[in-house]
């Protein structure tokens, strides 16, 4: 797929940053967090806006530092994990580039989840089964789902480089 701009999406703690690094890096491309600029824009941690200020105000900056990124080229994008749930989100994400989805099992997810509440919405373990649940449609919409089930990070990068073609 020609393209040039990759939006990665999928669950919280799939793996998105680190692949957007090292996918970046393959590519010679720019490489953005949008958790990583809604921190810096907001001076506060994801946690704490969402204890601060709400979901409702991280979803608004959120989608503020999205339209952000619809202008720029060569650019691999690790979207937060509730980004492309939103259709207009994932209508701009499709429209505007290429998106893949790092498909991880729920129980690796929470192998990876470190106890410390930095992820507000991983609190609760019946809420966070139901939330991956229902991201799982959403994230099905992805242009390309990437199996990342123990799959290391060089070998996740290599299927989405052989997908993008030359």
């Amino acid at each position: 797929m020609r393209t040039e701009k990759i939006y990665l999406v999928g669950f919280m703690a799939a793996g998105k940053s680190s692949l957007a690094r090292a996918l970046a890096k393959r590519l010679k491309w720019h490489v953005e967090d949008i958790d990583d600029r809604i921190e810096a824009r907001e001076h506060m941690t994801i946690s704490e806006i969402f204890s601060k200020r709400g979901e409702s105000h991280f979803r608004m900056v959120e989608r503020a530092v999205l339209a952000e990124m619809l202008p720029l080229d060569h650019t691999v994008i690790a979207t937060g994990g509730g980004t492309f749930v939103e259709p207009d989100n994932q209508a701009a994400i499709n429209s505007n580039g290429a998106s893949i989805w790092i498909d991880v099992p729920l129980e690796q997810i929470i192998s990876r989840l470190s106890p410390d509440k930095r992820r507000p919405l991983a609190s609760n373990r019946a809420e966070l089964e139901q939330l991956y649940a229902l991201r799982q449609s959403a994230y099905a919409r992805a242009h390309l789902r990437l199996d990342g089930a123990g799959a290391p990070i060089g070998e996740l990068v290599d299927r989405a480089v052989d997908w993008l073609g030359p």
